[in-house]
């Protein structure tokens, strides 16, 4: 009978807490079905043996699996798999055009602040030409009584009469820009870095600090070379799935 082998896991390669490494070890285990549900997972012993950390470390690690009811620990018994993460719960962010403006299911949108006349950084005009002032909605996403996403938008000022407060609660940046009469877009364009949430975005999107993000910022110019939109999202790292069709 073949033994499983394993690499030594590498804990020190990042700034995060090594718990919150472990914690996103252990779910895309459960998620992959390396560690299926029903299955009895490896002692605290000796997850601590491979991982290289102490056993309180691998506790909180499993505290937070067991926050989102992943796990079910039973005294005596062991450390049991109750369920997959929910794949319903991604949101899935396209990468083509027609994909973006389309708002994700069963979402809703929670208006933060509505601030007019501000002005934009020089530095921002990388695509474009700046507008003289933006309207910035900052915003937060929510599906299934869970926080997804926290955007910020800004919009030429001058465009404000054109877009509805109906529009500003039910649609994203993209679909704000898109459905403006008379607007059109002669370019747009969306950048994705990884990053990790610092203590304001953990407290808006329910996360651990340092838990991992993923940045979208998203720019779309006018036929004048005006940049009518300059908008940056943070997606939940465990929540957001990008999908790109290569061929």
């Amino acid at each position: 009978m073949a033994v499983e082998t394993r690499t030594a896991v590498d804990l020190s390669r990042s700034a995060v807490s090594r718990y919150i490494q472990l914690a996103t070890l252990f779910r895309r285990r459960i998620a992959s079905g390396q560690w299926p549900v029903g299955a009895k997972i490896p002692t605290v012993d000796v997850l601590a043996a491979e991982c290289g950390v102490a056993r309180a470390t691998i506790r909180q690690a499993l505290d937070s699996l067991e926050r989102e009811a992943l796990i079910e620990r039973y005294r005596a018994k062991g450390t049991f798999v109750t369920r997959r993460p929910e794949e319903d719960l991604w949101c899935e962010v396209a990468t083509d055009w027609s994909g973006l403006l389309r708002s994700t299911k069963d979402a809703r949108i929670e208006v933060l602040s509505d601030t007019p006349d501000v002005a934009l950084p020089p530095g921002a005009a990388q695509d474009g030409a700046l507008a003289p002032a933006y309207r910035r909605l900052n915003r937060r996403h929510w599906r299934n009584d869970q926080p997804f996403l926290l955007t910020e938008v800004n919009i030429d000022e001058r465009l404000r009469g054109r877009i509805s407060d109906e529009d500003i609660r039910s649609k994203t940046a993209l679909r704000l820009i898109n459905d403006v009469p008379g607007l059109e877009i002669a370019d747009a364009r969306q950048t994705l870095t990884i990053a990790t949430a610092d203590v304001e975005t953990a407290t808006a999107l329910d996360l651990a600090l340092n838990a991992p993000v993923a940045v979208v910022r998203r720019r779309a110019v006018d036929r004048d070379g005006v940049l009518v939109l300059v908008a940056e999202g943070i997606y939940r790292g465990d929540v957001v799935r990008f999908d790109v069709k290569l061929r």
